[in-house]
């Protein structure tokens, strides 16, 4: 295995998911449709991300426990913090130096715990 191609979290209530990731989150849709899942658009050489209507019943199951997904990003952390504060995002705790660079941890609508990362150069 050498690079993650596609990742997917199913979701409970995918309208309800879209919304917190498009309006909240600030991602942009893909063009490709399809109706079990809400693909978010990516560039060549990225990978790509959606959020998809379960596979299995997720009925008295935890979705988000024991996962983390992280998002690089070319803006300020703390911009991006204060712009999730503002859109009533579950921010976890302030932002963090990590060996990769600075990070901030959110939590969506069926606890998956995303991290965005401002890379340091080098």
């Amino acid at each position: 295995m050498r690079r993650l191609e596609f990742a997917s979290l199913q979701v409970r209530d995918l309208e309800a998911s879209k919304a917190f990731y498009t309006q909240k989150l600030g991602f942009k849709l893909s063009e490709m449709e399809n109706p079990e899942a809400v693909i978010f658009s990516f560039k060549k050489g990225e990978a790509s991300f959606a959020i998809r209507k379960p596979l299995e019943s997720l009925e008295h199951k935890e979705t988000g426990a024991g996962v983390s997904v992280w998002f690089a990003i070319d803006e300020k952390i703390e911009d991006l913090r204060a712009r999730f504060k503002e859109n009533g995002v579950p921010v976890l705790g302030s932002v963090m130096n990590t060996p990769f660079g600075k990070a901030l941890h959110v939590k969506d609508p069926d606890g998956y715990k995303l991290t965005f990362l401002e890379m340091t150069n080098g």
